[in-house]
């Protein structure tokens, strides 16, 4: 069965081993030039795959080791969805925190459109609240700078 259906799972499937092993540059390619990310909490969309880039090395660079597994992923039309779970280790500053070296475990909800065989746009709902809360300081930590 090779129905577009399935050559945008493939591709999806591709997308994030690509991405798990760091390879933003072979990312960015299977972008669309126009590609569209819809970003939580941000008023409008970003236009690029360039800033699609600039984000995800932001993990990168807070999370050198991340590890990806998608748990879930099914498509109709020319759309994906996926959820995915992201661990990895905070060895890098990430949102103005500087390294804890603490494991970070959270889940996103991201679905995807797929145009002329390559990602066009896409709308991601990680769990920032999660994380967040793995890398904010706890009452021990202050305790310790004492």
């Amino acid at each position: 069965m090779n129905t577009t259906t399935e050559k945008n799972l493939s591709l999806l499937r591709t997308a994030y081993k690509t991405l798990e092993r760091g390879d933003l540059d072979a990312c960015v390619e299977m972008l669309t030039e126009d590609f569209i990310a819809n970003v939580p909490g941000l008023p409008d969309p970003l236009h690029g795959p360039q800033l699609w880039r600039l984000g995800t090395q932001t993990m990168w660079d807070g999370f050198p080791d991340l590890r990806i597994d998608v748990e879930d992923m099914f498509g109709a039309d020319d759309k994906v969805a996926v959820r995915v779970h992201f661990r990895g280790t905070h060895r890098g500053t990430f949102q103005g925190i500087p390294a804890t070296d603490r494991q970070i475990s959270f889940r996103s909800i991201e679905l995807y459109r797929v145009e002329g065989g390559k990602i066009a746009e896409e709308w991601v709902a990680p769990d920032m609240i999660s994380l967040m809360q793995q890398l904010s300081p706890t009452p021990a930590d202050h305790l310790a700078d004492h």
